[in-house]
């Protein structure tokens, strides 16, 4: 640009000295007259166009230099615009940080509050196992004068001290009943408080594989319509009967559901209660691609990976209602979870599975308030669009769409080449959301127990 400048400014002098030495030529020497003349109206012409030419170059210059500053104003503007928004995305984000922070520090004081609480029922525990003990003694006291008051007849007022005794123990005892119930109740809120801590710490502390999660408070739950009445007359109906007979090791035992045979399943002693578990996976040992038959009847290890049977899951949760507790391990070893309210229908209508969330630490992935049904590969009741989910997914699950999640796919690790054979693994798919593999599952059932999510 300087070097046009430069030019356009001395050509005009080069013009002009050419013209005074012309003239002074013209001037001493008749004879070259009109050779002069001729050559210097050809240097205008020729300085002539390189000037109308320079000046078209710096006219296109000039509209190509105006579009490139308009296209750096539009993208600074576009610049500024973003950086604004991302400074309130910031903004939002460090809001609901300190927010979480503060439940988090909520939470904490309130657990030690419950844990003071407990050392002082525990304590009262004691005092009463002390009083039983003594009230014991006293009714054994009571049993022999019974014993010998047979033998002779009591007069009116032996009778009368008698029957007051009687109903001081009874109501002793009825009184130490609740205090016991009471306890049990603290105790499964301070392991739940417990759990609800540890989440809320893992969220804040270190981010996990579940970078979309966010923490769900538990919502209110519905009253059931028939509570759970277990008979202990013979073999225990379910786990959670097993447990309150006194039973706390995890383990196999055997269980007969009311209106069904005897079978085994896995009792997982946790929370202050017992739960029958009907899925677990640990290390991808087991083929989970099996038939209709073999999901209804069970198949695999109760003491490694599982599945108990469409058939057994439904005879016990006909007994009464049931929360679904779904336990997930991703790759990187956290853990999360999501408990439902549901109902399971039998075979006649494909183990239908109608679900209703009820808490959890993780996006949900399956619908709610829907008519599932059980399909396998090779009795796929609900085809989708002419395209058979388990299948093309491999297991057999409660397909709605095939892709929201299967905890029964293919034990795939995360080194798995190919995006189709991960689709096709075990995985947990929120509707929005993508993909991810998991380590290892667990689907687990117990009677509902409403005190315990107040």
């Amino acid at each position: 640009m300087k070097t046009i400048l430069v030019f356009l400014f001395i050509a005009p002098l080069a013009f002009s000295a050419r013209a005074e030495k012309d003239y002074s030529s013209f001037d001493s020497a008749a004879s070259p007259e009109t050779k002069s003349r001729f050559a210097m109206l050809d240097d205008v012409r020729i300085l002539a166009n390189g000037l109308l030419q320079l000046g078209h170059g710096l006219k296109d210059f000039v509209h190509k230099t105006k579009g490139q500053m308009n296209d750096i104003f539009q993208k600074l503007y576009i610049f500024d615009r973003s950086f604004y928004e991302l400074s309130l995305q910031t903004s939002e984000i460090k809001e609901e940080e300190e927010q979480l922070r503060q439940t988090t520090a909520r939470l904490q004081i309130n657990n030690e509050e419950i844990k003071n609480l407990s050392q002082e029922m525990n304590s009262k525990i004691e005092d009463l196992i002390q009083n039983k003990i003594q009230l014991q003694e006293k009714v054994w006291g009571l049993e022999d004068k019974v014993t010998k008051l047979a033998i002779i007849q009591p007069s009116a007022q032996e009778t009368k001290e008698i029957s007051s005794l009687k109903a001081f123990v009874e109501e002793q005892d009825n009184h130490i009943k609740q205090l016991l119930k009471i306890v049990e109740d603290q105790h499964v809120q301070l392991d739940r408080q417990h759990n609800q801590i540890m989440e809320l710490e893992d969220k804040v502390g270190e981010p996990s594989l579940f970078l979309f999660s966010e923490f769900v408070m538990a919502q209110p739950f519905i009253q059931p319509s028939h509570p759970f009445s277990p008979s202990l007359e013979g073999a225990a109906p379910d786990c959670t009967a097993l447990y309150n007979s006194g039973i706390r090791s995890s383990g196999v035992y055997t269980i007969k559901p009311n209106g069904s045979e005897s079978f085994d399943v896995y009792c997982e002693m946790k929370f202050g209660t017992s739960w029958t578990v009907i899925q677990n996976r640990v290390d991808g040992s087991l083929d989970f691609n099996q038939t209709w038959d073999a999901y209804t009847n069970g198949f695999g290890d109760l003491n490694g990976e599982f599945w108990l049977g469409l058939n057994k899951t439904y005879s016990i949760t006909k007994q009464g209602d049931y929360i679904l507790r779904i336990e997930l391990q991703d790759w990187k070893d956290n853990k999360r979870y999501v408990e439902y309210a549901f109902s399971l229908g039998g075979p006649e209508t494909n183990y239908t599975l109608q679900l209703s969330r009820v808490s959890g630490s993780i996006p949900n992935a399956l619908p709610e308030q829907t008519e599932l049904r059980f399909s396998t590969a090779d009795r796929d009741v609900d085809i989708i669009n002419d395209f058979n989910c388990p299948e093309n997914y491999l297991g057999g699950w409660w397909h709605s769409e095939c892709e929201e999640t299967n905890l029964n796919g293919k034990y795939v690790a995360p080194r798995s080449r190919g995006r189709l054979d991960r689709r096709k693994g075990l995985y947990w798919k929120p509707k929005k959301g993508r993909y991810y593999l998991l380590k290892s599952t667990k689907i687990m059932i117990h009677p509902t127990d409403l005190k315990s999510f107040d």
